[in-house]
């Protein structure tokens, strides 16, 4: 079987077990998977020794092959078992290939900010609400595995003091705090980070009264990139859950949905609705919307319009201040070409923490709700974005597939340039190996 080495409160575990879930629900995952909870000891001496890494999600393949970063083990999956696809077909469907591919970005890269913010500002000390004793049990649980409650926390506890200072995080923001300040979340900038994430969880609101999934009636890669933020950090921790199920009630379900775990009344995907024939026999049908399908002729919905537009209209600016900072620092003096970038962190990455930071030359000017502000360059953005320009190439190199992105890129301000992926990289590419990044 593979093995899933992942945490329940852990971002980008919630994204790839759902995938793994779906996969094997749908017969699609040759042997099926383990959800294995990663303990301390696994990390130390069984994940960090096989992919250089001790972050989760990893996967270990039946053949013994790992695999570290959520897009990649999503991509890897989906080479070996391409029955049920997530991604629409670049030809054929190419608006909305190419949607599910920028969702996954924008959950991804974009949406972490606010989630993070939820979940610690919640914690800080003096809050009301807090959800710091929940975040102490969920940590617990794999920081003391098998210990009973009171050591659990008490873990919790000890390790939110020691990692993230969690006592004085506002004068000496340590960890997890220091990653908001370095992705440029901050008393300034937290109120309209919020916003930008309520404005967003209002447009799927309404896109999920119409439709069960982003595309339609069937997952893709945009719903199972969403549900990084919206399930671990939105949906399980206390206060922001509150706030979600009483606000967004159509996005909940969604999660619930998605996660696809105990969800029979948010009507998991493959699961029937049942009516009575005339004989009194159980009548099927599917239980999704949209006859179980993505929308027909490479729709995409009206209400799917909007989200694809926050893309555009926040994320993309920042991509573009980002790239230009970037591409200043792999052709300036302080850099060899080939060498080693920042990492994959919530935070300045050990070693780069003076060019990640203050006005650091891997640090850039952006702006968030009308306030200007300042962030760390995150390398493996651009990663991200070489992996959407190699997706791309079918759909460009088709004639009535690059007419018809063209007409629909056209629609939203800066669209057209991601016909020109190779020109907006060029000089800021990055290659991945495992969990470290190297400029090209």
């Amino acid at each position: 079987m593979y093995r899933l080495y992942s945490w329940e409160h852990s971002y980008f575990s919630g994204k790839v077990r759902a995938y793994l879930r779906f996969k094997q629900r749908m017969g699609a995952l040759g042997p099926g998977f383990e959800d294995i909870l990663a303990t301390p000891d696994l990390l130390a001496g069984l994940l960090a020794r096989k992919s250089g890494s001790g972050a989760v999600p990893q996967l270990e393949a039946p053949d013994g092959t790992w695999v570290q970063d959520s897009s990649e083990i999503l991509d890897a999956c989906e080479a070996a078992h391409p029955d049920w696809p997530i991604v629409p077909d670049a030809v054929s469907r190419p608006r909305q290939h190419l949607a599910a591919y920028l969702i996954e970005l924008l959950a991804d890269e974009w949406l972490v900010v606010p989630a993070f913010w939820q979940r610690w500002f919640f914690s800080e000390n003096g809050r009301e609400p807090s959800h710091r004793a929940f975040n102490e049990q969920q940590w617990g649980a794999f920081l003391a595995a098998g210990q009973d409650g009171h050591a659990r926390r008490a873990a919790g506890a000890g390790f939110f003091e020691a990692a993230f200072g969690i006592s004085d995080t506002r004068r000496h923001p340590k960890g997890v705090y220091a990653g908001l300040v370095h992705l440029g979340c901050d008393a300034r900038t937290e109120r309209a980070w919020q916003a930008s994430q309520h404005r967003l969880l209002g447009l799927l609101e309404a896109h999920f009264a119409r439709h069960d999934f982003v595309l339609g009636g069937r997952p893709s890669l945009a719903d199972f990139g969403l549900l990084g933020p919206l399930y671990a950090h939105l949906y399980r921790d206390a206060v922001a859950g509150f706030a979600l199920r009483t606000h967004f009630p159509l996005v909940t379900e969604w999660v619930e949905r998605t996660n696809g775990e105990g969800a029979l009344n948010a009507r998991t995907f493959g699961q029937k609705l049942y009516s009575l024939g005339a004989d009194g026999e159980l009548v099927a049908r599917p239980a999704s919307s949209d006859g179980a399908e993505w929308l027909a002729d490479d729709a995409i919905a009206p209400t799917l319009e909007p989200i694809l537009a926050t893309f555009f209209g926040e994320m993309w600016p920042v991509l573009v201040r980002a790239r230009d900072a970037l591409r200043e620092f792999v052709a300036g003096p302080d850099h060899a070409r080939g060498g080693e970038l920042p990492g994959k962190t919530f935070f300045a990455t050990p070693g780069f923490e003076a060019l990640q930071t203050g006005d650091g030359a891997l640090t850039h000017a952006f702006e968030i709700g009308g306030i200007a502000a300042r962030r760390m360059v995150v390398p493996y953005q651009f990663w991200m974005l070489g992996r959407i320009e190699r997706a791309l190439a079918p759909s460009l190199a088709d004639p009535a597939a690059r007419r018809s992105l063209g007409a629909w890129l056209g629609g939203f301000q800066g669209g057209e340039a991601l016909f020109d992926l190779d020109g907006f990289l060029e000089g800021c590419r990055v290659r991945k190996e495992e969990a470290r990044l190297w400029s090209e």
